[in-house]
């Protein structure tokens, strides 16, 4: 894989919340008002936790009928799966999509997976399913998913690095992702690097409302000519 961020620009990505990134790739290219984000809301483990900023790996997941392979091949396309996650980019995000007709049915994630990702060198995950144990789960991981269940049924893995669908989403493995609780984001490595810059220089726009709106004597000619400043700020 080439043109990785490095540890610098990915550390300034992360002290973004997602919202203000996906400002600033409008700014940057007006095709991500209507697409490259997720559109359905996310369950966050830990709402607490920095944005997550890496590299998709991804699978599918089936959980609701009981699988038709034997349990040596259950146990062979787990550790394949495993391989895969080993072996994938740095800083990764776990990208899965529950390809059940009702998804989350089973948990996927939950103490066990949590931990064993973490242990790998994976620190979130994304996925319409859902997880469990969420007072177990690995301090530190991330997971935003589409709801908390109870049992994981007969989840297991049904293929890995393709292309998957989650909350609205297409994602490719490699992709690189911003997401917090709000939700998600895929962009280029090259819309990523101005992301902060840009990002800067809208809210010195929004400050210049922000603080019309807080202070004394604060009116609608106030407010225009406030906007009118936020304009003027390049």
């Amino acid at each position: 894989m080439t043109d990785l961020l490095n540890s610098a620009e990915l550390d300034a990505l992360r002290k973004i919340d997602t919202p203000t990134v996906c400002n600033a790739l409008e700014y940057l290219d007006e095709r991500f008002r209507t697409h490259g984000f997720t559109t359905q809301p996310f369950v966050s483990l830990d709402a607490t936790l920095e944005p997550l900023v890496g590299y998709a790996m991804t699978a599918t997941i089936r959980a609701h009928e009981k699988p038709l392979l034997s349990p040596e091949k259950l146990r062979e396309r787990r550790l394949e799966y495993y391989e895969y996650i080993a072996s994938g980019p740095r800083p990764g995000i776990i990208v899965i999509q529950d390809l059940d007709p009702k998804p989350g049915f089973g948990a996927f994630w939950g103490e066990v997976n949590t931990t064993v990702h973490q242990a790998l060198g994976v620190n979130g995950a994304l996925t319409n399913g859902s997880f469990r144990d969420t007072d177990a789960c690995a301090k530190g991981f991330q997971i935003l998913g589409g709801l908390i269940g109870p049992s994981h049924a007969y989840v297991h893995v049904v293929d890995t690095a393709i292309s998957v669908h989650v909350h609205g989403l297409a994602v490719q493995p490699g992709a690189l992702i911003h997401a917090d609780h709000h939700g998600a984001v895929a962009m280029s490595s090259e819309l990523a690097r101005q992301v902060p810059e840009v990002a800067a220089l809208l809210g010195r726009r929004e400050k210049v409302i922000l603080d019309a709106c807080k202070a004394p004597g604060f009116s609608i000619d106030s407010l225009k000519a406030a906007i009118q400043g936020s304009a003027d700020i390049h």
